[in-house]
């Protein structure tokens, strides 16, 4: 099954709250890119950043959950 970018970050620690928060909601999450931003400061900045990837059926509540997180911080 094809993985999607439902969130992108350029710090480590934002990406892993994000994708830990979708883990404990049951979806299928995983931080892709955090490697290579660690091992060369400024590196997540040209390859995009870091991504918070779930499988593609799973794409629309990892969004909402997502969006409600972001509104629920407001």
């Amino acid at each position: 099954m094809d993985r999607v970018t439902v969130f992108t970050a350029f710090n480590p620690v934002q990406a892993q709250i994000i994708g830990a928060r979708l883990q404990a909601a049951g979806i299928d999450a995983t931080v892709e890119g955090e490697t290579a931003a660690l091992s060369m400061e400024g590196y997540s900045l040209s390859t995009g950043g870091i991504r918070v990837q779930v499988p593609s059926n799973e794409e629309y509540d990892a969004r909402q959950l997502i969006d409600s997180d972001e509104e629920d911080e407001s």
